[in-house]
C-alpha cells in the first residue's frame, strides 16, 4: 500500500458552512469531518501533514473593510472592483493615501487575464476563531503527531494587506518588498519528494484550492504530478463559482493529476 503526503488548503472555521462563519462554503464542514476520520483510520500511511492557513489583518485590499463607495458608503461583499471604476471614483481606499499604490496593483493584476479583485467579506484573521482549524480535524491531526513523532507543517499565507493571496504558494501579485507574497520554493520543494502519494484537500475548490494547485502544475515535475490526487469529497466550491471549480478538476486531470474520493483510495 502506499504511504501519503498531505496537502490540506486552509481547512479554517471561517471557510465551514457552520454558525458563525464569515465566509461559508456549502459542504465544507462534512468535507473536513470526511478527511479527518480518515487521517484517524490511517494515520500510520500519511508520511508528511502540510496545512496552510489564510491569514489576514482586518483591513486589506480584498475586504470590504478597505474600501468605500463615492459617497463614503459601503460596499457589499462581492463586489467586484475595477482600476477602472478606482480611476473614475466609483470606489475607493478609505485611506486616500493608498490610491495610487491600489490603482498599480489593480492593473498589474488585471493584465494577467486571469483574475479582477472581489471584495469578500471580513475572513480568517489571524488570532481569531475564524481562522482556526476545523476542530475534528485539527484532533486528528494532534493524534497524528502523537502517534508518529512528527510534526504538522502550518503555512501562513495572505499576510500582506495590499495583495490577494488564494495560493498557498504565491500572491496574486508577488510585491518584490515582501518576500512572502514571492513563490514559497521551500514548499515547493518539500511537496515535489517523491515515494509517496500527494493527497491535496481543502477549501475552497474554486479559489484557494484551484489556485495552489495551478501553482503546482506550474512547478512540480511531471512525474510528481502523475501521483498526485484531488480528494474531490474533502473540497467544495464557493457558491455561484461550481462551472469554475468543475473546471479546474479538468483541467488538472488533462495535466495527469488524479480525481479520487477518499474511499476510491483503498
Amino acid at each position: 500500500m502506499s504511504d501519503y503526503d498531505l496537502l490540506i488548503i486552509d481547512p479554517q472555521n471561517d471557510f465551514l458552512d457552520i454558525e458563525g462563519a464569515a465566509l461559508p462554503v456549502h459542504g465544507a464542514n462534512a468535507d473536513m469531518h470526511r478527511l479527518a476520520d480518515w487521517l484517524t483510520q490511517h494515520a500510520e500511511r500519511v508520511r508528511h501533514i502540510t496545512v496552510t492557513l489564510d491569514s489576514h489583518a482586518s483591513v486589506g485590499v480584498e475586504r470590504t473593510t478597505f474600501w468605500q463607495q463615492a459617497d463614503g458608503g459601503d460596499v457589499a461583499p462581492f463586489t467586484l472592483i475595477t482600476a477602472e471604476q478606482v480611476q473614475q471614483g466609483v470606489y475607493r481606499p478609505r485611506h486616500a493615501a493608498l490610491t495610487d499604490e491600489v490603482l498599480s496593483y489593480l492593473q498589474a493584476l488585471e493584465t494577467t487575464g486571469q483574475r479582477q479583485l472581489i471584495v469578500w467579506p471580513v475572513h480568517c484573521v489571524l488570532g481569531t476563531w475564524g481562522h482556526n482549524i476545523h476542530s475534528g480535524l485539527s484532533e486528528a491531526i494532534a493524534a497524528w503527531e502523537l502517534q508518529t513523532g512528527r510534526v504538522c507543517h502550518k503555512v501562513l499565507k495572505g499576510q500582506n494587506p495590499l495583495t490577494e493571496q488564494y495560493s498557498a504558494f504565491k500572491a496574486e501579485v508577488p510585491r518584490p518588498d515582501d518576500e512572502r507574497t514571492l513563490l514559497n520554493r521551500p514548499l515547493m520543494q518539500a511537496l515535489s519528494a517523491q515515494g509517496a502519494t500527494l493527497l491535496v484537500a481543502g477549501e475552497a475548490l474554486s479559489h484557494c484550492v484551484a489556485a495552489s494547485v495551478t501553482d503546482l502544475m506550474q512547478e512540480l515535475p511531471v512525474e510528481r504530478l502523475r501521483q498526485t490526487v484531488l480528494l474531490t469529497d474533502c473540497m467544495s466550491p464557493v457558491s455561484g463559482f461550481e462551472t469554475a471549480g468543475a473546471d479546474f478538476l479538468e483541467g488538472a486531470r488533462a495535466a495527469g493529476l488524479q480525481t479520487r474520493s477518499l474511499v476510491e483510495l483503498a
